[in-house]
């Protein structure tokens, strides 16, 4: 009998404090209007100075597992996406996440997508499942992207928030909860687009490294929204085709919270209607591996998602990366 992997549910966590775009005000050459207008970020989260990544990414798990109505014992392999680790190359996050929810002797280890990074885990947890090798996978995407955001660069600093969303995937005989299909690519060509120089074997850790700024993210805004929405648009298109699926049919179409403009570009190119699109981006701006699995969260925890509906997910990010999926939701209702 064949088996499947099925999106069992998920969870998120999201940190109290909330940075406005007033208070960016204070910081930077900026305004409330000029960030809105551009980017539809009316605020974003930033963990507290001593939150981590995997503080926030282990309690979002804690709440996928009670979800899918497992225990620490039921989980077989741990992946986590993120850009922002809690150490620079070892231990892997997962590792640390594992042991905060006491899994123990179990395959654990990070991927690293940027924004695509939670997409990643999903194609890495589906492929686990159905060879046969696993059966409940914990995927998480969490982000402490406010600790390498230069907060005198206005052109990064109020486009990323911190957060966490995590997913539990699971072997299924029932196909009608199996995962769909997903996409996922990357071209290494466009590395300088987005992109964190140091530390790291080009730029070590150094003091003529540090006091270049080469340990914050770096970004081609322009060059990056268009590459995004030709890129996002195409893909999306390929994966809706290939699956005989109409864009009018998706309930769900969950976009990495980027940036509305690209949100709205790629939606109206497929002819999303605004019902279709989920959007969080205004209150948590762009929390990168986070974003989908906490937009997930948001739809599941107002009553809108149920159980058998369809979700599409579409990111980008350095890399560049880019992914997207069909999937219906196989957990509980809310």
């Amino acid at each position: 009998m064949s088996l499947y992997a099925a999106f069992r549910s998920i969870g998120a966590y999201v940190p109290e404090k909330i940075l406005t775009n007033a208070d960016l005000e204070q910081m930077v050459d900026t305004s409330d209007e000029w960030i809105t207008k551009r980017t539809g970020i009316k605020e974003r989260r930033l963990a507290a100075d001593d939150e981590s990544t995997s503080d926030m990414a282990a309690k979002a798990s804690q709440i996928a597992m009670d979800r899918a109505g497992l225990t620490h014992e039921d989980i077989d392999l741990v992946v986590c996406a993120t850009v922002t680790p809690d150490y620079f190359n070892m231990p892997s996050t997962a590792t640390v996440i594992s042991d905060k929810l006491n899994i123990r002797n179990v395959q654990a280890f990070d991927i690293s997508a940027a924004c695509s990074g939670f997409v990643y885990a999903l194609s890495v947890a589906r492929a686990f499942v159905e060879s046969g090798m696993k059966k409940n996978v914990l995927i998480i995407g969490a982000e402490k992207f406010s600790s390498i955001v230069d907060w005198t660069d206005r052109g990064t600093c109020i486009l990323f928030g911190d957060g966490a969303g995590a997913a539990v995937i699971s072997a299924t005989e029932d196909k009608s909860e199996a995962i769909i299909d997903i996409h996922a690519s990357a071209d290494g060509a466009y590395t300088d687009m987005l992109i964190t120089p140091a530390p790291g074997s080009v730029h070590p850790m150094n003091q003529a490294n540090l006091d270049a700024g080469l340990q914050y993210v770096q970004m081609k805004g322009n060059e990056t929204f268009k590459l995004a929405v030709k890129t996002l648009t195409k893909d999306v298109k390929e994966i809706l085709e290939k699956n005989n699926i109409d864009a009018a049919d998706i309930p769900h179409f969950i976009p990495h919270q980027a940036n509305y403009r690209i949100i709205k570009a790629v939606g109206d190119a497929l002819g999303m209607r605004e019902d279709q699109t989920v959007l969080t981006i205004h209150k948590y701006g762009n929390t990168s591996a986070a974003s989908i699995p906490m937009a997930i969260n948001d739809l599941y925890e107002a009553g809108g998602l149920k159980h058998g509906e369809l979700m599409l997910l579409d990111t980008f990010g350095g890399g560049l990366t880019w992914a997207s999926a069909v999937l219906p939701f196989a957990g509980k209702n809310a």
